[in-house]
Parts: C-alpha cells; sequence; structure tokens
C-alpha cells in the first residue's frame, strides 16, 4: 500500500522508492524486498514500467501508477481504516 501511495504522486525508479520508503518509520526496506513486490504489482497490473537513459550507469526502469492501481490503492486504503478502527476500538477497551 505504501508503494502505491507513493506512487501515485509521480513516477520513481525502485532505488528512489527504497530511499522513499526509508524516510517514513517502519517502512525501510531493502530493494531485495521493494522489487519483487513492484514486480507483482506490474505483473497484476496496477503498475506500468518504462525504462529511461540514466545520467550516471545504466538505464533506469520507472514505475508509475494506472487506473487498476489508483483502484487498488483505494480498496487497500478503506481496508486499512476498518482494521484501524477496530484495532483502536480494543486498544480503548483495554486501557479503560
Amino acid at each position: 500500500m505504501a508503494i502505491l501511495a507513493l506512487l501515485q504522486h509521480r513516477d520513481y525508479y525502485g532505488g528512489e522508492l527504497v530511499e522513499a520508503l526509508a524516510h517514513y518509520p517502519g517502512l525501510d526496506a531493502t530493494s531485495g524486498t521493494i522489487y519483487p513486490i513492484l514486480k507483482r504489482l506490474a505483473k497484476a497490473g496496477h503498475l506500468a514500467t518504462r525504462w529511461e537513459e540514466s545520467p550516471a550507469g545504466p538505464p533506469r526502469k520507472y514505475y508509475s501508477f494506472t487506473a487498476n492501481g489508483r483502484a487498488q490503492l483505494v480498496a487497500l486504503a478503506a481496508e486499512w481504516r476498518e482494521l484501524q478502527t477496530a484495532l483502536n476500538s480494543i486498544l480503548d477497551e483495554e486501557t479503560s
């Protein structure tokens, strides 16, 4: 969900996503984790890919948000909010 949320704002290449996620506590991940997720999201039609020349080094594969990706993000966000509400209710009961 975090990857889709980032990609709704602009296109990223994999290394940039790793760096962007590292800025959020608890979301940092290695490229060994991120690239398989990107591959699955692209295969499911949630992301589109394109290659661009890099100013330094080999070409980079950029990932962009698709309409299918937007629908998936909306669904995941709704599930997240429902889960968050349920957990907050449980936590509130436990601390009362």
